[in-house]
């Protein structure tokens, strides 16, 4: 049978639901699709979708034979029976595997064991990210993204045209080893979520014990019935900014790690990196507390709720008296009230422009210098406004009772904030600014001179390898031994003590 070589039609093996999906996008595209069955006769697909009339469905040597390109739509552990007696006329075909796994991979890639089956022929790993449903019924796909791994430029362009023709961005992996990390992709449960949520979790806890303490244990000054919204109140306010300080207070602290160093060819700690590296999610998850401190302040608007923001007002009624009386009472806010609405509004609302800018489309619009602006500057003047705000909340307490304010709540909660503002503010002097730019321009303190006696490389995705590098008068180079690996990311200058490359 005449085998097809235009690249306009395709081979799928498999007639399940993911294989049908595939099938279906991309006869829509405009693909000659064959699909290969182990009974074909028994495939009536046509009776799922009328599309599947035009789709042709036949054995899985007829398909392998009379496409150049195959997707493999099957189970991994299927590979072996399904493949291996069609070795032969799979030489030089273009397998793109779809599959995935149910636990991470330790060893070979689903890819990887299907090239050890059918050596012969070009294995991509590619469209495993992409769910079933996606592919079948998801048109608006500007976001939808394929990662691609082969070990052959040429398929791995092949297989991302492809994936532009049916909708999908691509994204080159690399070399088909890269396919463990794709691989391992599907299988993640927002990983970068849990640091930041299980951070926000304990300061909200220990916020909420505080506020128990002191309002019920302390001192009695409110009803247990209050605790869902009323008291519950506090703790979100302190956590959301709580949390909102500590995504700025990162890039403070980076920078004098950097003028100590006065290198920026030193990483930085694990636990910094990992937390300048959680930013985006501390900042959503302080927006999302402060959005809803803000909905529950709007629940509690009253004088009853907040009797420190209103005038107090007091009505004498004359003894003996029996008439009708008719008192209209109206209580005004006082300055108190007033400022600290306002300083919580206008917080707030630099706080919507920030989270607004980070939309892909609103931040694809802006240029670096742009989002800069938004996300530093505009971030720490939201962060001043809501210090002012929980400042003007405690001050009239602390006047009154100035034994008790460190054990005021919002005398606590605003520690954080002022520390982040302060070192901003000592930052911004043109001395230290103009150093830390210099800095980060590749300017060194002490270029000649090695921090280190041993520095660390990832090799390949598979653990680390230390090398040890041995300083002259000259400069600092790293030297190994038996080290082989393909591509190391040299670094300008000499890599300390605590480097990694990766």
């Amino acid at each position: 049978m005449e085998n097809k070589n235009d690249s306009r039609s395709v081979g799928i093996i498999g007639t399940g639901n993911y294989a049908r999906a595939l099938a279906k996008r991309l006869f829509y595209s405009g693909y000659d699709v064959t699909l290969g069955s182990r009974k074909p006769e028994l495939s009536q697909l046509s009776s799922i979708d009328e599309c599947f009339c035009n789709i042709t469905i036949t054995t899985i040597e007829s398909c392998i034979k009379t496409n150049q390109i195959l997707f493999i739509a099957i189970y991994a552990e299927n590979y072996k029976a399904t493949l291996e007696n069609y070795e032969g006329i799979l030489s030089e075909k273009l397998l793109i595997d779809v599959s995935n796994r149910n636990t991470r991979c330790k060893g070979q890639s689903n890819a990887e064991y299907l090239k050890s089956i059918v050596p012969s022929a070009n294995v991509v790993k590619a469209f495993n990210v992409v769910s079933a449903y996606t592919m079948e019924y998801d048109y608006n796909t500007s976001s939808k993204r394929v990662f691609i791994a082969g070990d052959k430029a040429c398929d791995r362009e092949t297989v991302a045209s492809i994936a532009r023709e049916i909708g999908f961005l691509s994204v080159d992996f690399g070399y088909l080893r890269s396919a463990q990390r794709i691989e391992d992709f599907t299988l993640r449960l927002f990983p970068e979520w849990r640091a930041p949520l299980g951070f926000t979790l304990g300061v909200f806890n220990l916020w909420l014990l505080y506020v128990i303490y002191i309002y019920f244990i302390e001192k009695t000054a409110y009803r247990w019935d209050q605790i869902f919204v009323k008291v519950l109140n506090k703790p979100l306010c302190m956590t959301g900014i709580t949390t909102l300080s500590v995504t700025y207070l990162a890039s403070s602290v980076a920078a004098f790690f950097q003028i100590y160093h006065g290198t920026k060819h030193i990483s930085f700690p694990k636990w910094l990196d990992k937390w300048l590296r959680s930013r985006k999610q501390l900042g959503i998850v302080s927006f999302t507390l402060i959005f809803v401190h803000t909905l529950m302040s709007i629940l509690i608007m009253s004088p009853t709720y907040l009797s420190s923001w209103y005038q107090s007002t007091q009505i004498t009624i004359p003894d003996n008296f029996t008439q009708p009386l008719d008192l209209p009472m109206k209580t005004w806010m006082i300055w108190k009230g007033e400022a600290a609405c306002l300083m919580g509004i206008l917080s707030f609302l630099v706080l919507c422009f920030i989270a607004i800018s980070t939309l892909p489309t609103v931040a694809d619009a802006l240029n670096w210098r742009e989002w800069r602006f938004v996300q530093s500057k505009l971030g720490h003047l939201a962060l001043f406004l809501g210090a002012l705000h929980v400042i003007i909340m405690g001050a009239p307490g602390w006047v009154k009772t100035p034994n008790q304010v460190f054990k005021s709540i919002t005398f606590l909660s605003s520690l954080i904030p002022w520390l982040t503002l302060l070192l901003k503010f000592m930052l911004s002097f043109p001395c230290l600014d103009r150093y830390v730019n210099k800095i980060r321009r590749g300017w060194e303190r002490h270029p000649r001179e090695c921090k280190g006696k041993c520095t660390r490389v990832r090799i390949n995705g598979k653990g680390y390898t230390p090398i040890n590098f041995r300083p002259n008068k000259e400069s600092c180079k790293c030297a190994g031994d038996n080290i082989t690996m393909e591509t190391i990311l040299e670094e300008p200058s000499c890599p300390c003590a605590n480097h990694e490359t990766v």
